[in-house]
């Protein structure tokens, strides 16, 4: 298989292509270290701003997204010590988070001293919806290119019923651990639309209401919410525009009590269910769902090449693989 020489995207990556030099066309449009530098000191500066009028008279300043793994961990940190918010930490559980994962939570909201909200959608449900996103394409292929079936369904069950929390909440900011490779400097500080989360909710809900029954819309947002646009809050994904290096990422939040999980495979420290989302996205469509993200961490070095064809090749450990299909029943 041809991978670009520069990045590690693979030729069976939608709409690739590669110069004589046998680089591809996604690097040749990235921007430089020089202007992304630039737009990184430009979003920080408009997050400090937003900042300065915050409206402080709710319980809380942030919901933040904590899935236990290493970036919303260290995006946390980041948000209580370095800015000092009020943090609500929101963990959606899957039913498939690792044990070491559940100690870090633990640990980390404790040395934190951050209020923590454990949100467990029934497995009955989940379980479905996992089962049937492991043998069918549920959503566009546009919309996979960067996360698998299985995964655009179970962030579903976090990225919505937060955002109605925040919203019941009147809490202005939403906090998310994305990492400079899964979402760009362009988004990391934005305020909620609306109309765009109308559409875009719909996108992912209308199949699941199709397959799975009106029980579904329960976990979206409903005319109530959208009829309080002024309590949606601002996005933001401070990784996108602060520093990266994930030797200072683990060195800070080992710290705060948080231990490497030896139970998951090399695209997640929280998550016994990823392996087989990978495998099932590989054998689907021929590449692995976190080639994008790891794709642009290598070609803005955060990472070098080498470990981002390592973490491609070892996308999908068997026996991961296995552990998810027997607690899905699958064969």
């Amino acid at each position: 298989m041809k991978i670009c020489a520069r990045c590690i995207l693979p030729e069976t990556f939608p709409g690739i292509s590669f110069d004589d030099e046998g680089v591809c066309n996604f690097c040749r449009k990235s921007i430089s270290s020089g202007a992304l530098e630039g737009e990184k000191e430009r979003y920080r500066a408009k997050f400090e701003k937003i900042l300065e009028t915050l409206p402080r008279d709710g319980e809380y300043d942030c919901l933040v997204a904590y899935s236990g793994g290493k970036d919303s961990t260290y995006t946390l940190d980041i948000l209580k010590i370095r800015y000092g918010l009020r943090l609500l930490a929101f963990t959606m559980d899957n039913g498939f988070i690792s044990p070491r994962a559940k100690e870090n939570i633990e640990s980390v909201v404790e040395k934190l001293d951050i209020d923590h909200i454990y949100y467990k959608p029934r497995f009955g449900l989940l379980g479905k919806i996992f089962r049937t996103a492991a043998s069918e394409v549920l959503y566009s292929e546009k919309s996979l290119e960067r996360a698998s079936t299985i995964c655009t369904s179970c962030i579903s069950f976090v990225k919505f019923p937060s955002l109605k929390m925040a919203i019941e909440k009147s809490i202005p900011l939403m906090g998310y651990g994305w990492s400079p490779g899964q979402a760009p400097v362009h988004s990391s500080v934005m305020k909620t639309n609306p109309a765009l989360i109308r559409m875009t909710q719909n996108t992912v809900m209308a199949p699941l209401v199709d397959h799975f029954g009106e029980e579904v819309r329960a976990y979206f947002l409903g005319e109530r919410h959208f009829g309080l646009k002024d309590r949606f809050p601002v996005n933001v994904h401070p990784l996108a525009f602060l520093e990266y290096d994930e030797g200072r990422i683990m060195d800070r939040i080992s710290e705060l009590g948080w231990v490497k999980p030896d139970d998951t495979d090399p695209n997640s420290t929280n998550c016994l269910l990823n392996a087989l989302a990978n495998d099932v996205h590989i054998r689907q469509f021929g590449y692995n769902p976190y080639a994008f993200e790891i794709a642009n961490l290598v070609r803005n070095g955060y990472m070098d090449r080498g470990e981002g064809l390592e973490k491609m090749a070892d996308a999908a450990p068997p026996e991961l693989v296995e552990m998810a299909r027997v607690k899905l029943g699958l064969r």
